[in-house]
């Protein structure tokens, strides 16, 4: 069974800076995770990808493209070691982009409540998460997601593209 992940890239220069950032305070998975906005966390998928492929190409299609800003940071601790780039717009639309492609073969349970941003450390000790809430405080960029991607992890190389899908293009 595959497992599959649904997010929004970060565009570059912003996703090269903040996965490099994240490497740089210790954070191992830095690698191999793309710099994102969740929208269907890790998910095993029984048979083949076609019928979530239709079902995301439509999602897509009902949803336009929207703007979203990046700025400061956030952290879920004490319940998750997680610090996080926030999300100050494009916070509704992204629940809104979510809520349609967690339906059909994607009904999937969420582990917390939906909350869109960009993890730059996880499962690190106490003082390098607080290092990356001091320095990425400042961090601030402005884009627009006009499309989101479908994720296969692969044991070795980590999470790979397997298939865009451009929003307000329904099928």
């Amino acid at each position: 069974m595959p497992t599959i992940g649904v997010a929004v890239s970060i565009p570059e220069p912003w996703a090269t800076e903040l996965q490099d950032y994240r490497a740089g305070v210790g954070d191992a998975m830095a690698a191999t995770i793309p710099t994102h906005i969740t929208l269907v966390p890790p998910t095993e998928v029984e048979g083949d990808l076609d019928e979530v492929e239709r079902h995301l190409a439509s999602s897509a299609g009902h949803v336009e493209p929207f703007e979203v800003h990046l700025r400061g940071t956030g952290t879920f601790r004490p319940v998750s070691p997680v610090v996080f780039v926030t999300l100050v717009e494009g916070i509704s639309q992204c629940e809104q982009l979510a809520d349609a492609v967690r339906r059909g073969p994607l009904d999937v349970d969420l582990a917390y409540p939906y909350h869109p941003h960009v993890t730059v450390a996880h499962h690190l000790p106490d003082d390098r998460l607080d290092r990356a809430f001091r320095e990425l405080a400042d961090f601030e960029c402005q884009f627009t997601v006009d499309d989101f991607h479908l994720y296969v992890h692969d044991e070795r190389r980590g999470w790979r593209t397997c298939r865009d899908f451009a929003l307000g293009e329904g099928e």
